[in-house]
């Protein structure tokens, strides 16, 4: 691909219909970024990982949705696979309850945690629509996908992408992204896929995703929000403001209230 520019914003679009589940990208996000990963467990099915956390900032997801009855030759149905990844929010609820502004928006457009600057209280992880943070249970900062921040700043593509054997996690300009994935998108319908259908590509979601997907299926089925749930909440809203704001004033002329009722009634009882 083209020199990766400072001042572009980059992403990734996740293709889930050519994903093997083959975890490449799991392995290469941890040797990149030097993470432990947790005790091995064995959970249900072929998920060992489990969900991202501090530990895992990619997450290859299993969703076995074939039925148990049989089926005939050329309709079967594929498991639902998926790399799941921080999102890189245009609306990034993290960054705004942030106390400290540890989280920034980087001049490659990523939502990035400055470990220096965390102090590890935890809003994020609550904020956070996709449960994608965690804390370290060495440091106790907040982690989570940087988009390989380190090796954007050297001109080289994320490892997950990168290692990726299939190119179902395609890295680039998100507007590229877009066009690519509007084309697969036609492709697969013309093939009659019809379920299939993109996530986070538009403003509808957190006003837009910087990394992206194409779904098999409902987004609740990989554990996403569908559009009518994906907004921010109505604090962070002006509308919420206003009802704050509204909401204090009345709490305090309350307070006032009593507190002269309550002296009103001392002097009754003095006099």
């Amino acid at each position: 691909m083209p020199h990766i520019t400072p001042g572009q914003a980059y992403g990734f679009f996740t293709d889930t219909s050519v994903c093997i589940g083959c975890k490449a990208c799991e392995v290469a996000c941890k040797e990149w970024n030097q993470l432990e990963g947790n005790e091995p467990s064995f959970l249900d099915g072929f998920d060992n990982t489990g969900r991202l956390d501090a530990e895992n900032w990619r997450h290859v997801q299993f969703h076995d949705d074939v039925p148990d009855e049989s089926l005939t030759e050329g309709n079967g149905t594929a498991w639902l696979l998926m790399s799941d990844v921080c999102k890189h929010c245009k609306q990034a609820s993290c960054m705004e309850v942030c106390p400290t502004n540890a989280i920034i928006r980087t001049e490659f457009d990523s939502v990035f945690i400055q470990p220096d600057v965390c102090n590890g209280c935890r809003d994020c992880i609550a904020a956070c629509p996709y449960d994608v943070i965690g804390a370290s249970h060495t440091t106790g900062i907040a982690q989570k996908c940087t988009l390989c921040y380190d090796r954007l700043q050297n001109d080289m593509t994320p490892a997950c992408a990168k290692a990726c054997p299939t190119e179902s996690i395609k890295f680039g300009p998100v507007e590229e992204l877009r066009q690519t994935a509007a084309k697969r998108l036609e492709t697969l319908h013309a093939q009659g896929v019809t379920q299939a259908a993109l996530y986070g590509h538009d403003e509808k979601v957190y006003g837009g995703l910087n990394a992206f997907f194409l779904l098999m299926d409902r987004p609740e089925k990989y554990g996403l929000p569908d559009e009518r749930n994906a907004v921010l909440p109505s604090r962070n809203n002006a509308g919420g403001y206003l009802t704050a704001a509204v909401t204090a004033v009345l709490g305090v002329l309350g307070g006032l209230i009593a507190l002269r009722r309550r002296k009103e009634k001392v002097e009754t009882q003095d006099g």
